[in-house]
Formats: structure tokens, sequence, C-alpha cells
């Protein structure tokens, strides 16, 4: 092969001492229409077209490598895209994996509420307010003192030592149930006063039960109830446990000089009437 010069405007002015070194030249050359050919027989500078005339035999060799190239690299980026797009549904893959197991687990692990019997339960009698035979008191008040007690003061005796059959309260709640376990909502807390007087005021406490203790307890406060009807309390709270329980915390009265206190013993000093008062 002749000696030639080689430019393509890029890398300035290359020698070519060989046919593969212009058919690699060639090949790699980005724009074939700024090639330029400096063939020493014919000293003159020749474009790529003209060249292929003068040398068909060396410019089908070139392109033919440059056809090839060029398979190579479609071939290339079809693999990548084929390798891009299996990569792209394996991950789609498995995120819907994910997804599909996160449901089940999901699902399959949430709790579970089944619907109950509803609850219903009313304030048991203090243990510190035990049945008293009011008859036999009254007689033995009288006799110690040796006059009769007048009606007004009977009528509030009787009331202070038989209030637990004539003040009530109940609870009500729908119930739900599952593996064991019990929660309480909608709850509804009655109070019906029948002792013919109003109550100044009554503290209510609800106790959650577990395991046959009580893990928790709420309080209420009632005021100003009348004896005419009950009255109710809608709460919106949920307690979870085993069971509820209502009871009272304290009552004060002041018509019949009542003041109850669940956490005392006696209130006045006198067994007989502990929970008078004069507030």
């Amino acid at each position: 092969m002749n000696k030639m010069l080689f430019t393509d405007g890029t890398n300035g002015v290359r020698d070519v001492q060989s046919q593969e070194e212009l058919e690699l030249l060639i090949t790699s050359s980005r724009d074939k229409d700024k090639i330029r050919i400096w063939v020493f027989s014919s000293n003159e500078w020749i474009g790529l077209a003209a060249f292929s005339k003068q040398f068909p035999d060396a410019f089908r060799k070139a392109k033919n490598i440059s056809t090839e190239n060029n398979q190579k690299n479609i071939e290339a980026t079809v693999n990548t895209n084929k390798s891009g797009s299996s990569r792209w549904l394996k991950k789609s893959l498995y995120t819907l994996g994910v997804a599909i197991i996160t449901f089940l687990v999901f699902n399959f692990t949430k709790i579970k509420w089944k619907e109950a019997e509803q609850l219903t339960t009313s304030a048991i009698r203090p243990a510190n307010v035990p049945p008293m035979d009011m008859d036999s008191l009254i007689v033995d008040i009288e006799t110690a003192r040796g006059q009769a007690i007048d009606k007004h003061t009977k009528a509030n005796l009787r009331m202070r030592n038989t209030w637990p059959e004539r003040i009530l309260l109940q609870l009500k709640s729908d119930k739900e149930s599952t593996n064991g376990d019990s929660r309480f909502f909608n709850i509804d807390v009655m109070l019906d006063n029948t002792t013919g007087f109003t109550i100044d005021k009554a503290i209510v406490k609800i106790s959650v039960w577990n395991s046959n203790k009580v893990t928790f307890t709420d309080t209420l406060a009632f005021n100003n109830i009348k004896y005419d009807k009950p009255i109710k309390r809608e709460l919106d709270y949920k307690y979870k446990g085993d069971s509820l329980s209502v009871s009272f915390e304290s009552i004060k009265a002041k018509a019949f000089n009542f003041c109850y206190s669940a956490a005392t013993k006696n209130n006045s000093g006198n067994y007989n009437d502990r929970w008078f008062c004069r507030e």
C-alpha cells in the first residue's frame, strides 16, 4: 500500500503506514464527510468518496470493518436493552412479591375482633356499708335516750344507712373479643336517685379488670342529681381487659346530712350512723 496521510479534523494529520491502520482510522472517525486522505502518489488531499473510487479494495475492507463494528454495536445495544429490561422486570416482580407477602402477613396477623354479648353490670353494696336492721337500731337508740326519735330524724337515719338500695348505679357497654382478649366501647353509665332528695354530687369509678385484678381506673362526676328520673352519661372511652365494674367513690347530699366515701370506714365516728355529716 502507498504511504498516506489521514485527517478528519479532530486529531490533526496522521501518518498512515499500513492498510490496517487506515481502516482503523476510517472506522473510528465520527464524521466521514470530514475525512481527507493524502496519497503521496497523487500529491493532493482527497475525500473519502474520491478515495473509495481510486482505491476500491482498500475502502471495501474499511467499509466491511465499519459495518461489522456497527453490527456489533447494535448487538451490544440490543443486549444492553435486553439486560436493562430484564433487570427492570426482575425488580418489578420482586416489588410485587414483597407487596403480596406484606398484604398476606398483615391480613393473617391482623387482630380480628368479633362482636360479643353486651356487658351490663351494677354497683354492688360497698364493704364499708354493711346491712343493718334499722327498726332494731332505732329501738336501741330510743331506749338509750329514753325518748322517741322524731319522724324526720328517723327518715334521714334510714336513708344514710340504706342508701345502696336507693342510689343505683349501672354500666352498659358493647363488647368485642379475640383470642381471649376483650375490649369495651359505647359505654353508658346510669345513675338512678330514688331517695326523694337531690344529691349534690357523686363521683363514680370505672375499674378495668385483668386476671382478677384491677389494672386501670377512671372516674367521672355527676352533679345536682334529681330524683325524678335516672340520668345517663355516654362515654367515648374504650377499655381493653377481661371485664369492667362500676362503683361510687363518694356521694354528698346536704338534704339528709349524708357524706359517703369509699376510702373511709366511718365518717362520723358512730358506727350506727357512720355517714352522717353537717356539711
